[in-house]
């Protein structure tokens, strides 16, 4: 009798669940406030780790910048302190609408650290993350969010850009997370950002090395989620980003069917960036983007394999990738070309 009173209990939980999902289509959820946690992003120097900070700045977050190229990574602080300053003039230029005068004070003490970090590199992770503990405190949000592709077929792809690329798009989520986690659990506070594919999600021809990476952060962020929940830690959200093409340059040349294109184009950062945004503020568990592919992950996993190859070769999805690994190579052998190699 107890397992089937359990069953009725599950079964009306699960229904809940629905109605729940379906009421924030309706109405949409309150957005939580992060000003004054800080937020770590790594990968911060371009494309949308550069976007999240600057998301996160206007929402006066205190940002924690990481990347490999300290260059870039210094635009995007100088980017993120501009708008500091613009919210400090504006709190300034209006100390008696509401609480005027800490706003203001909010505002000045709002700052942007930068830390150059070779994430693939375990020590140079937990080494980093020590002194932006030491430096700035506990981190509230992490955003994984650096990525790198190497743009070779399987057999044309040297063995050390494999071996980047999955330290970089995966490995590097263990790292990270194992080194602010644990504060995380003992504040029962936080949230960790996966930014990871729709190619996490289903996978096309050309990029094995690729989907494989973001096929691995899937799968840690979803265990990650059930440690969590299992551990009874409901204050630690977690949300997995997973969008499609996004036009970053990453992919330059991808294309699928001319046909189809213009319904399903390449995804501007920026949209995908506020998307992105708003799911992480309202404690959203998953976000795809554009919405369509959530039901193209459904299809993938109820049709069968040539099925789905049948629908794939429609799209003009089977060989998508090909038109950019064919530009890297091109590009490759004119550096080569060039450096007299």
């Amino acid at each position: 009798m107890n397992i089937l009173l359990e069953l009725f209990v599950v079964t009306f939980r699960v229904l809940w669940a629905f109605v729940l999902a379906a009421a924030k289509w309706l109405v949409r959820p309150k957005e939580k406030s992060v000003a004054g946690q800080v937020c770590l992003i790594t990968g911060a120097g371009s494309g949308l780790g550069r976007l999240f900070a600057l998301e996160f700045a206007r929402r006066r977050a205190l940002l924690v910048l990481w990347d490999i190229n300290t260059q870039s990574n210094e635009e995007t602080a100088g980017m993120v302190r501009h708008i500091y300053r613009e919210m400090a003039e504006a709190a300034a230029a209006a100390p008696r609408a509401g609480d005027g005068e800490k706003d203001a004070l909010t505002h000045c003490n709002l700052q942007v650290y930068t830390y150059t970090c070779d994430v693939s590199k375990r020590e140079n992770v937990y080494s980093t993350a020590e002194r932006v503990r030491k430096e700035v405190g506990e981190v509230s949000v992490l955003v994984n969010n650096a990525g790198v592709v190497s743009g070779h077929h399987l057999l044309e792809c040297p063995d050390e850009l494999i071996e980047r690329t999955m330290m970089v798009n995966c490995h590097a989520h263990f790292w990270t997370t194992k080194a602010f986690l644990p504060k995380m659990l003992e504040m029962n506070h936080g949230h960790i950002v996966t930014v990871a594919s729709s190619l996490g999600l289903f996978s096309t021809a050309g990029v094995e090395d690729y989907c494989a990476k973001k096929n691995g952060a899937v799968g840690f962020h979803e265990s990650l989620s059930h440690e969590l929940k299992a551990a009874e830690k409901d204050g630690i959200k977690t949300t997995l980003v997973c969008p499609y093409l996004v036009d970053t340059g990453m992919f330059r040349g991808c294309r699928i069917r001319k046909e189809i294109e213009p319904f399903l184009p390449p995804l501007k950062p920026e949209y995908c960036v506020k998307q992105a945004m708003r799911a992480i503020l309202t404690d959203q568990p998953m976000i795809c983007t554009p919405r369509l592919m959530y039901m193209v992950t459904f299809m993938k996993s109820i049709l069968p394999f040539e099925a789905v190859v049948c629908m794939y070769r429609f799209l003009g999805a089977d060989k998508c990738m090909y038109p950019f690994i064919a530009q890297r190579k091109q590009a490759t052998n004119n550096n080569e070309a060039k450096n007299g190699i």
